[in-house]
């Protein structure tokens, strides 16, 4: 009893920090910072209207349903299994161009390592990085419990020192030069703080922005372990997205002031820090340091996520959701299946040749993010109507976190919320997707309906006796185990 109570003590400080490690990057800040002084209004938008709705429905759902599960569980209660299935096989693929997108800023670390930038920013050198790096990291995975070993290494080299560097630099460079008149931000001025629906070219940098805080519905499985869950929640997540608003922000401002307009490197992380060490006179040897503790943090962060979701599929597997001779029910000594692990490696192979296909690797780059992010998006459209449907169909289930009043007309707060949210992801993914080239238009919303589609062809198929299949061949491995 005394450890289960202990369990459920968490300061607000702690959720508030757990909360950040899971949705900060600095890969992101090149992205923000591409947008100027209109970074602002975006950052804004996304914080109060994209990643403040999520993080309620989601507080709503993990106090009804603390065990794990997260999104596809919540999903499967209120819809049933088959969008409970969608929903877990879209988590799945979102990682598909996602882990592209992140692995791609890999190689120009690995220009600035070498002093040869040119080469860091070459499509074929990038595909080739990302495919050397990603297998070595498939095959350490299927020997090595990654995820335990990467964790704590990953945050602190690809996340922590480079976000306080990125500053610490960019402050001293602002200090010395002020604002820059040639640099992305260029010099201040009120109208800039606000798009031109007209003629605003930095639309596309919208849905990457967003992107940033995909995955923020994960703190909400802490709230069961919150002394006071209904207050520390929603104080810990407003904190905790103040706290996401102003290290992106800063960070931004201090990249976009120094990198020349219309030059901006979306995965370069390390162009700012190589221009900063220029104009504060600083040998060149710090942006190799950089480039090297990113270079490993990125690389063991990757492998880290590459497991993650793979679990998922597993358990998906193991409920009946795949045909069995696919082998996605069946694990190693890590619980991690081989054959997820290769399709995985094999499709995500597949999404790199974006860079050999498309011209210039900032359009590749654009075209996997905004795929990413559209794919989320789907997700937390599903769950919003899933919550919608949970309030009429469940409402006496005990909720430790409630959007809006419990009595009169209870269900306002969560009608409200959901619209906002449907409102952001519809807004700031149309005007994405028009903002850019038709290449980008026609790759995003292909990639995105076909991995859609493919969940409901799949459940269409599936069979009664997969399930019942699968059980028995569990348990001769486990037999056979045992007689070992």
């Amino acid at each position: 009893m005394t450890d289960s109570k202990s369990t459920k003590q968490l300061s607000t400080l702690t959720f508030i920090g757990m909360t950040c490690a899971l949705v900060a990057s600095v890969r992101n800040i090149p992205d923000v910072a591409a947008t100027g002084w209109t970074m602002l209004f975006y950052m804004l938008v996304a914080v109060l209207f994209y990643a403040f709705p999520i993080s309620l429905i989601s507080g709503e759902f993990a106090g009804m349903f603390p065990q794990k599960g997260g999104p596809e569980l919540w999903v499967s209660q209120s819809l049933g299994r088959k969008w409970g299935f969608v929903v877990s096989w879209l988590l799945w693929v979102q990682m598909f161009p996602g882990m592209v997108m992140v692995a791609s800023a890999l190689a120009p670390l690995f220009g600035n390592m070498v002093n040869n930038v040119p080469l860091g920013l070459n499509s074929k050198f990038t595909l080739l990085v990302i495919l050397v790096v990603y297998w070595i990291i498939t095959l350490l995975n299927l020997k090595f419990d990654m995820a335990k070993i990467g964790g704590k290494i990953g945050v602190w080299l690809g996340l922590y020192i480079p976000l306080a560097l990125m500053l610490l630099l960019g402050v001293a460079a602002w200090i010395k030069v002020g604002i820059m008149p040639n640099g992305t931000l260029g010099k201040f001025s009120w109208d800039l703080l606000v798009p031109d629906p007209s003629t605003a070219k930095s639309f596309v940098y919208f849905a990457p922005i967003m992107f940033i805080f995909t995955g923020i519905e994960m703190s909400s499985v802490y709230i069961t372990r919150l002394a006071h869950p209904v207050k520390t929640y929603i104080r810990g997540i407003f904190a905790a997205l103040v706290f996401l608003f102003v290290v992106n922000t800063l960070n931004a401002l201090v990249v976009a002031n120094v990198v020349p307009k219309g030059q901006m490197e979306l995965n370069n992380i390390a162009q700012s820090i190589s221009i900063d060490c220029q104009i504060l006179g600083l040998p060149h040897m710090i942006v190799n340091l950089f480039s090297l503790l990113v270079f490993v943090g990125v690389a063991v962060q990757l492998s880290a996520w590459a497991s993650g979701p793979a679990k998922t599929v597993t358990e998906s597997a193991r409920k009946g959701a795949y045909p069995p001779r696919f082998n996605f029910w069946k694990t190693n000594e890590f619980d991690v299946s081989k054959a997820v692990i290769l399709t995985q490696s094999i499709i995500i192979s597949v999404f790199a040749l974006f860079y050999l296909l498309i011209p210039g690797v900032n359009q590749a780059f654009l075209m996997l993010v905004n795929a990413t992010t559209v794919i989320y998006c789907i997700v937390y459209l599903i769950m919003g109507v899933a919550f919608l449907r949970f309030r009429k169909t469940n409402p006496a289930i005990p909720r430790p976190f409630r959007i809006g009043k419990k009595e009169g007309n209870g269900n306002l707060g969560a009608w409200l919320v959901v619209l906002v949210l449907f409102a952001a992801i519809v807004f700031s993914v149309g005007l994405t997707l028009k903002a850019g080239t038709w290449i980008n238009f026609v790759a995003v919303v292909l990639i995105s309906g076909i991995l859609f589609v493919a969940p409901l062809c799949i459940e269409k198929i599936r069979k009664p006796s997969w399930e019942q299949e699968i059980k028995n061949k569990l348990s001769e491995q486990k037999s056979m185990k045992q007689s070992e």
